[in-house]
């Protein structure tokens, strides 16, 4: 394997790996994933919305829904456009071929359309990032940029075989930043093709992707690569990145996956399945209520109550937890 980029496996980089491998692997045996296509359609919208709110999009998630289902939102065209080109990007995710340099560039151009004028084209000058007058980051010459990027790309296909995908992604997401090879949107870019690579791996990052686990670690994402930037490698990235996932699947795995009530249906075990579907045919009821016509045990169903509940499914008409008057009702109905 090629020696570019640089980067040092470690220990701690592959116990998180062999964490994140088995998460996956519980989450597929528990969850079944595939069968919520209204999933995916919620967490691409998540997606897009987070990836744009990083950069500066004003928009809501409601106002980035509204936009994609073609309301009308009375807010800045820019913004607006910049929602439409993401969501068209995203739509051709699967389509997308991960190793192409060309399909890179066509991105480039749907999520850039109507936004900048060189869309599509590497940069053609230099690029930094100042803090008042002083340089504090600066990118490749614009000249080297066409050779860095296919040196990127060749290390990937030559990688994938045997270097594990979420290495791959992460070290790929940092390069591509560092070399800035368009004029804008490199950072969407990086994230966009952190998702693209990881799915093509692993479905399950379709419905849990990567942008929208960087929002929420925002200070952390841009802190880990200003010192991957003076390390001059992209060790402590790949850190970062995996701590995350790995925290993300873990909570995937406690709390469910998000969605609304109907899709929980194929979480849930068979004692759940009995108790849910005897509140859904009788609306409010009572503990005892669902014992008595569940046949179900007494601790079981208690149990389960609580557990639903916990993982928002079931809600309770008191906030006190064995309040003896506490009915027990879906979420959402």
């Amino acid at each position: 394997m090629s020696t570019y980029p640089p980067y040092t496996l470690n220990n701690n980089m592959v116990n998180k790996i062999t964490s994140i491998v088995q998460k996956i692997e519980k989450i597929h045996y528990y969850t079944h994933l595939d069968r919520f296509p209204q999933l995916r359609k919620e967490n691409r919208i998540n997606s897009i919305y987070s990836s744009l709110a990083i950069e500066g999009n004003s928009l809501s998630f409601d106002d980035v829904k509204k936009v994609i289902e073609w309301w009308t939102v009375l807010w800045k065209q820019k913004d607006i456009q910049e929602v439409k080109n993401a969501y068209k990007a995203y739509e051709m995710l699967e389509c997308i071929d991960p190793f192409s340099i060309n399909d890179l560039k066509k991105v480039h151009e749907v999520m850039t359309f109507l936004t900048i004028e060189d869309n599509w084209k590497f940069r053609n000058h230099w690029e930094g990032v100042y803090e008042w007058e002083k340089v504090i980051f600066m990118a490749p010459p614009h000249g080297l940029v066409p050779q860095l990027v296919q040196q990127l790309f060749d290390w990937i296909v030559s990688a994938w075989e045997n270097v594990n995908p979420l290495i791959i992604s992460s070290v790929f997401h940092y390069e591509f930043v560092f070399i800035h090879p368009f004029s804008d949107w490199n950072w969407r870019m990086a994230r966009y093709w952190n998702t693209l690579l990881l799915s093509k791996w692993e479905d399950i990052f379709t419905y849990l992707p990567i942008e929208t686990m960087i929002k929420k670690h925002q200070e952390k994402y841009y802190e880990a690569i200003n010192i991957c930037d003076h390390k001059w490698n992209s060790d402590l990235f790949i850190e970062f990145m995996l701590n995350m996932i790995d925290e993300e699947l873990e909570s995937v795995i406690v709390n469910g996956p998000k969605m609304n009530t109907e899709l929980w249906w194929d979480w849930l075990s068979k004692n759940e399945e009995i108790i849910i579907e005897y509140i859904k045919n009788n609306w409010k009821v009572w503990a005892k209520e669902i014992i008595e016509g569940t046949s179900l045990a007494d601790s079981t169903t208690r149990r389960i109550l609580k557990n639903l509940v916990k993982k928002k499914v079931l809600k309770t008409t008191s906030k006190i937890e064995n309040d003896p008057t506490n009915k027990y009702e879906l979420v959402g109905l």
